[in-house]
């Protein structure tokens, strides 16, 4: 088995992560360009990754501030998956992407970035997206702007 090193990482793992919820954050914010929301539901929250690992790498999280699936309720968790398939579909018809990650941390020792505030992950990706750009360059090619995306996303989801 082969190791491939990403340590631009590195960084963002070692660095001092802010005091508050992000997603607690959107939801206060008057303001959902600069915060990047997408749309706003009575139960579900969907904004852009401010560090994207692919174009149009969305976040769906549950307005109530819980770090596990288990703390929602089944109202609640049927709009946070009504939400990822809204948001599979506009991008699949936005970016004609070749499939999809989508996922969620739970812990630190799960991966969480964020612990406190459950949330998933929707990443469109093409065959061939992997390069060695982001390795040799420390630099991860997004081809739009988190500002064009965002509009493009609303639009699809109806929200625009």
């Amino acid at each position: 088995m082969e190791t491939l090193f990403a340590p631009w990482r590195l960084e963002y793992l070692m660095s001092e992560k802010p005091k508050t919820c992000i997603f607690c954050a959107a939801l206060a914010a008057p303001d959902d360009e600069e915060s990047l929301v997408v749309r706003r539901g009575e139960r579900v929250l969907t904004l852009l990754n401010r560090y994207p690992y692919a174009n149009g790498h969305v976040m769906v999280a549950p307005v109530a501030h819980h770090s596990r699936l288990a703390q929602s309720d089944s109202r609640t968790l049927g709009a946070v998956i009504a939400e990822i398939a809204a948001v599979e579909a506009a991008l699949q018809d936005l970016y004609r992407p070749a499939g999809f990650n989508v996922g969620a941390n739970f812990g630190r020792a799960g991966g969480a970035g964020i612990e406190d505030h459950y949330h998933f992950h929707v990443v469109p990706r093409w065959e061939g997206d992997t390069n060695f750009i982001t390795v040799t360059g420390a630099t991860r090619v997004v081809p739009e702007t988190l500002r064009d995306t965002r509009h493009a996303v609303r639009r699809r989801l109806g929200t625009a």
